[in-house]
């Protein structure tokens, strides 16, 4: 099975004495992409050789998730504010104390939140299919929890969650591969990969704890934020997937630039999974963002 990207190099690094899973390659500016649920590093496959014809680009799997270690029982502990930091951590411990930042899905936010809380460190910010973590929250009404009904579960402030994903973690994780992507996005290969990531109950345990910290931390941190009108003030891509006949409950452009003064757009068919989708079209927007 893959296990990591292609003329990449592997490697553990102990950042605030957590261990963290790491994946590098090519020279240049640094550039961190951080994967998303319920993904690994292996989520850049397609994205990272290209762009490291230009970058020194890294590709963590998030505490948690993949082979990095869990960084604690509580669900504050996976606060993506907790994560940024450990993120720039990382980077400063690299040799990079300033750095282009893109994450898909959760890796998005905890780059929206580096972005927003060590505005000294991130240079460009990419968001892949996401919103903050309030605007979400408060943009699920009616229909529109259906398809976010992983939010509301995984959130649960009891062991109910693990208990019925662990039953059958192929099932629950695969439903997401299966029906956020089009058909034919994953090989029987990259799919076990992703599958076999997330059996442990450890791990499962990890990514519940990763969504109870969106709900009763991450949407408070952003909430304040908000309200006292910070910005990010890093230029700022933001990509997310075409709906086709869905109507969004939700304007992500008018939430973007509500968040940042310098945005720039891009609609991409292809499903919620767009470095794996889109890859060529997600290379060029990144290069153009960075420059």
């Amino acid at each position: 099975m893959p296990t990591t990207i292609s003329g990449f190099d592997e490697r553990t690094v102990r950042v605030d004495g957590l261990d963290l899973h790491v994946a590098s390659g090519g020279e240049g500016p640094p550039l961190l992409l951080l994967h998303g649920f319920p993904q690994t590093h292996l989520a850049w496959r397609h994205v990272a050789p290209a762009l490291a014809d230009r970058f020194r680009v890294i590709c963590p799997d998030l505490p948690g998730y993949g082979a990095s270690a869990k960084p604690g029982d509580g669900h504050e502990h996976y606060a993506k504010r907790v994560t940024a930091a450990t993120m720039v951590a990382l980077m400063r411990q690299l040799g990079h104390d300033r750095f282009s930042l893109v994450g898909h899905d959760r890796g998005a936010l905890v780059a929206f939140r580096a972005a927003l809380d060590h505005p000294d460190a991130v240079d460009h910010l990419g968001v892949i299919d996401v919103i903050p973590t309030v605007d979400m929250w408060e943009s699920l009404a009616g229909v529109g929890g259906v398809f976010g009904f992983h939010l509301y579960f995984l959130a649960q402030l009891n062991d109910l969650p693990e208990r019925m994903i662990g039953a059958d973690p192929d099932t629950f994780f695969g439903h997401f591969l299966d029906t956020w992507a089009e058909a034919g996005t994953y090989d029987a290969e990259i799919r076990e990969t992703y599958l076999a990531a997330t059996r442990d109950p450890e791990t499962i345990h990890a990514i519940c704890q990763d969504y109870r910290a969106s709900a009763f931390v991450d949407a408070a941190h952003d909430g304040e934020d908000r309200q006292a009108g910070r910005r990010i003030k890093a230029p700022t891509l933001a990509i997310w997937q075409d709906p086709g006949d869905m109507v969004l409950p939700f304007d992500p452009s008018a939430i973007w630039h509500g968040w940042a003064a310098d945005v720039r757009t891009l609609t991409l068919p292809g499903g919620h999974f767009l470095p794996e989708t889109q890859p060529d079209a997600v290379i060029a927007a990144i290069r153009s963002l960075i420059g």
